[in-house]
């Protein structure tokens, strides 16, 4: 990562929850450098899904400091934060109320941007995203899985915010959809220099989506890195995680011809 000042930085952050009998976070420190892409794995109760919602005050931290392009978190409106962060929920999270349309147009309108740039936008992203046109008027009901998170992402690039947070964006897809829209996704995040930070649980899509990777066990940060540094942790966890993908190769490897073979 470069040496320039984090778009998000987390420094010695701790958060309970139950009046602090459960702990999610334990002096974790963590920087995003603006145009990276980072994934945060770990199992259930890690802190992950913590840790995201710090960055844009859906939570606040106990202890330590949480800044975001250098400001304190404490010290932003929250609600002209969250408009400055595209948010990707697993499943979608779609208004079912809304259109495709309403559901990707809802933060410019919220910002008072005009109806028709509204519209223009929703047709770019709409295009941007893979989506036919003729699912602009559909309900959220309407789509399937693919399409709904399709619709998810448009969503959160409508304001064109420099910072996507995405929990568990592609979890519940099957592996075909899932696969495409990750790497859809890639693209994107690459095409407009975004800086995302996405949740996840399955360290094969971390490693293939991501440029570096943060794993969390217990409320810690036990390692971050690239693959490479990642493989060479000593952390047995860490080794654990790698090791899923690997064996998943291995066993693909012999059970599948190679060449024609």
């Amino acid at each position: 990562m470069n040496n320039a000042a984090p778009l998000i930085a987390y420094e010695n952050v701790g958060k309970s929850f139950e009046q602090g009998r459960a702990k999610a976070l334990d002096d974790v420190s963590l920087r995003v450098a603006a145009g990276e892409f980072l994934a945060v794995v770990g199992g259930s109760g890690s802190g992950k899904t913590t840790l995201l919602r710090l960055a844009n005050r859906l939570i606040t931290p106990d202890s330590g400091t949480v800044r975001v392009h250098g400001d304190d978190v404490r010290n932003v409106d929250p609600i002209r934060l969250r408009r400055s962060i595209g948010y990707v929920f697993q499943s979608g999270g779609l208004f079912p109320h809304m259109t495709v349309a309403g559901n990707i147009g809802i933060t410019p309108r919220l910002l008072g941007a005009p109806v028709q740039e509204i519209s223009a936008r929703v047709d770019e992203l709409i295009d941007l995203v893979r989506l036919e046109r003729s699912h602009r008027d559909r309900f959220p009901h309407e789509l399937s899985g693919g399409q709904r998170q399709r619709v998810g992402v448009a969503r959160a690039l409508a304001a064109k915010p420099k910072i996507v947070l995405m929990d568990e964006p592609f979890g519940a897809l099957d592996p075909l959809t899932r696969d495409a829209l990750g790497e859809d996704y890639r693209a994107l995040h690459r095409n407009f220099g975004l800086t995302t930070v996405m949740i996840t649980h399955d360290m094969a899509e971390a490693l293939l989506l991501a440029d570096r990777v943060a794993v969390m066990r217990a409320g810690r940060l036990v390692a971050q890195g690239t693959a490479r540094e990642l493989s060479q942790s000593t952390d047995a966890y860490v080794g654990e995680l790698l090791n899923t993908p690997r064996r998943q190769a291995e066993r693909l490897r012999q059970l599948l011809p190679m060449d024609g073979a």
